[in-house]
This record gives C-alpha cells, structure tokens and sequence, in this order.
C-alpha cells in the first residue's frame, strides 16, 4: 500500500523524467562515438527534447523505449489494456507532434526504437542524415562566399 494519495503519486511520477536509460540512450551514446560521429549535445532544449542533437546542423535524434512507445515487439498488459492503449497512443500522438514542429523549423528528425539501437542500419541512418546536414551547410557557405567573391570584384 502507499503512504501517500493517488494524486500525490501522480504529481510525484509526472515530475520525475527518464534520461540516461542504459539500453538506448547510453548505448546507442556508445555506438555514435565509437563511429566517429562526434559533436552532438544531449537533451537539447528544443522541442522534444531529442536525446541527441547536432544544433548546427538541426539533426535530431530520439531513441524510444519500445514498451512506452509502441514497438510491436512488446505486448500490453492485459490489466488496465485500455489504460495502456491510451497512455501509449498519446505517447505516440506527441512524438508525431514533435516531429512535425521540428521538421517545419528545418530540422532532421529520426527516432530510433530501443530494439533498432544495435542494429547497423541505424548508425548508418544518423550518419547520412548527419553528413547531409553538413553538405548543406558547406554548400550554402561556399555559395555565399562566392556571390560575396563576385560583389566585391
């Protein structure tokens, strides 16, 4: 039994926020150093909070917990399977929000499941996103440098 009230409890759990979780943001953490994608920040303040930013390439990465966000490969529980259906289905709902505001301010944008994290398609999937982002930087950058080139002369 608690010691305190449902509703107590439920302000209490609102509160307390999830980060560092061993089996996705520390290891896929690992992963990206190990393949030489450097320079990202964690939990950076934009929307979402994604578990791993590249700020000046406006690269967004999200790993999600399969359970919390749906993966087929966890089930529900059979208590309170309504509950969890909805809880999941806003977990779901605001994930696609987030996206969406972010991709209109010109971010790129993956979420990784917690089960994906090991597999190489997902190194390979951050790594383009992350070297196209930058090849469009460089390219802007070299474009106004040489319209500023041409202005002067």
């Amino acid at each position: 039994m608690d010691h305190v009230s449902k509703k107590v409890r439920s302000k209490i759990m609102a509160i307390v926020r999830s980060k560092g979780n061993r089996t996705t943001e520390l290891a896929l953490g690992r992963i990206l150093w190990a393949a030489g994608l450097r320079g990202y920040r964690k939990q950076w303040p934009v929307d979402g909070k994604p578990d791993f930013a590249w700020p000046r390439l406006k690269v967004a990465v999200f790993v999600d917990g399969c359970f919390w966000h749906g993966c087929t490969c966890k089930y529900l529980p059979r208590t309170r399977a309504k509950f969890w259906r909805d809880k999941i289905e806003n977990n779901r709902r605001r994930d696609r929000r987030v996206a969406r505001r972010l991709r209109r301010v010109g971010w790129t944008v993956i979420r990784v499941k917690e089960c994906a994290v090991f597999r190489p398609s997902t190194v390979t999937r951050i790594s383009r996103a992350v070297e196209a982002s930058r090849d469009a930087l460089d390219g802007n950058r070299s474009r106004r440098r040489f319209a500023a080139a041409g202005a002067r002369g």
